[in-house]
């Protein structure tokens, strides 16, 4: 079985535990694990193939529940776009791994291996994910659509993020 197999397999089937509803939220507790959402739109995109810029961390004291989990921001302005339309800046497939859902599990998404297409945030597990991924985007967006609509209701991963520990959120 290879690595994203085995990755996969443990979402799928990992015991559960506490969450924030179908949003996945890793060790610390927040969505996206603790980056601010918001913040991706002002971002330059790298081109495919190519590292995207770090996300922008969140601020414990500027954050919004949606989906039954807490996401943070790093300012209020974000927080209150945010607010007015949850969903347009949510991560697509409650924060779990695009290519995961292509393939037909959820499995954690990182918040730094991004990519917004069609105007929707999509995350990715690792950098080789977003390799495979990258190759054939519309084709795999087909099939993670088709997924979601059976995997949705199944509970959010709690694995954790592999080779990735966030510092969540900046303190007050």
């Amino acid at each position: 079985m290879n690595r994203f197999a085995m990755i996969l397999a443990a979402g799928l089937f990992a015991a559960p535990a506490a969450f924030a509803g179908d949003q996945y939220t890793d060790e610390t507790g927040y969505a996206v694990s603790g980056y601010d959402v918001v913040a991706y739109r002002d971002l330059e995109q790298a081109p495919p193939g190519q590292s995207q810029p770090e996300a922008v961390r969140g601020k414990a004291d500027i954050t919004a529940e949606h989906n039954g989990a807490t996401f943070a921001f790093s300012t209020e302005e974000n927080r209150a776009k945010f607010l007015e339309n949850p969903d347009y800046y949510a991560p697509q497939y409650d924060g779990h791994c695009a290519y995961g859902v292509a393939k037909g599990g959820k499995v954690p998404g990182n918040p730094h291996l991004w990519r917004i297409v069609d105007d929707k945030l999509y995350l990715n597990i690792t950098p080789v994910v977003v390799g495979f991924w990258e190759e054939d985007i519309p084709g795999n967006l087909d099939l993670s659509e088709g997924n979601w609509v059976d995997i949705e209701p199944t509970p959010a991963s709690t694995s954790t993020i592999p080779k990735y520990t966030s510092p969540g959120p900046v303190a007050d």
